[in-house]
């Protein structure tokens, strides 16, 4: 399938790199977080990923501000909307309704195998709750692998570690890691990252900024490596192309060739067949 440049992913030097589509998009020409690209993906085994807010009654809703106004038509703040009422919206982009979790549980029956959805949760634990909590384990338990967990909450992970163990969980110290290395340097992030790997949210793969990926490797860190070693996978976040059509520019293609090299298991784009085209160029 990469062949065709479907924008699933890359193989290079014997090692394959899923390309995910972020926020439910295969490009920025796409609306965001498409029900129509997340059925394309779940029909050809892609993985994608989206955000969830958290509804008034403790469902949840495929957006990614705290304010109905950002992203649809409504107003307010989505954790006090029903899911009667936000059915009622329309998207800004594209015009659909938002979806629901309800929605997302019903189209993941029928997902390839190989299909993976990350959920990145944008409400903290103390705002989902229990009742948060009993509604994915109701709607999203059988769904085991096909299901990442992720959020900046990270008592959240642990809550859903323990109340949905077979759904897969990520998270992101990039943030953290990126105030470390400025101020005590590439020791301090390689120990601050090999106790996250052993913590207790128990992740399954390693969000990065590429960025960071990057400086990290050129000052002598491999961070990917250190994950891989770990039994973990990493996510190196989020590579999009200046120019689509045109493919790589010269700092790009230096830039992307050098991220490859290092054999991140995922990359974040909101481009996935453009990077995949891009990359055939330069490659051979």
């Amino acid at each position: 399938m990469t062949s065709e440049h479907s924008g699933l992913g890359i193989a290079y030097r014997g090692h394959f790199t899923r390309l995910k589509w972020h926020r439910l998009r295969r490009s920025m020409s796409d609306p965001l977080f498409s029900a129509g690209v997340m059925a394309d993906g779940f029909r050809l085994g892609a993985s994608t990923e989206l955000d969830l807010r958290v509804r008034a009654d403790r469902g949840f809703v495929v957006l990614h501000d705290r304010e109905l106004e950002g992203e649809t038509d409504g107003h307010g703040l989505v954790r006090e909307a029903s899911a009667q009422e936000i059915s009622a919206l329309r998207m800004r982009e594209g015009g659909n309704p938002p979806i629901l979790s309800e929605d997302l549980a019903a189209m993941l029956e029928t997902a390839h195998p190989d299909a993976l959805l990350q959920f990145d949760m944008k409400d903290e634990l103390t705002v989902i709750g229990s009742a948060g909590l009993d509604h994915l384990a109701r709607h999203f338990a059988g769904a085991g692998s096909s299901i990442i967990v992720s959020g900046a909450d990270l008592d959240l992970i642990i809550a859903v570690k323990e109340r949905l163990p077979n759904l897969r969980r990520g998270i992101d110290p990039t943030d953290k890691l990126i105030e470390i290395y400025r101020h005590q340097g590439l020791k301090a992030v390689e120990a601050d990252l090999r106790s996250d790997l052993v913590g207790p949210t128990g992740p399954d793969t390693i969000y990065l900024a590429w960025q960071l990926v990057l400086q990290a490797a050129h000052d002598g860190l491999d961070l990917i490596a250190l994950c891989h070693d770990a039994g973990k996978l990493v996510d190196a976040w989020t590579f999009n192309l200046k120019d689509p059509e045109q493919g790589f520019d010269e700092a790009e293609a230096q830039a992307f060739s050098a991220l490859m090299a290092l054999k991140p298991d995922q990359i974040t784009t909101d481009e996935a067949p453009a990077t995949e085209r891009a990359w055939a160029k330069i490659a051979g």
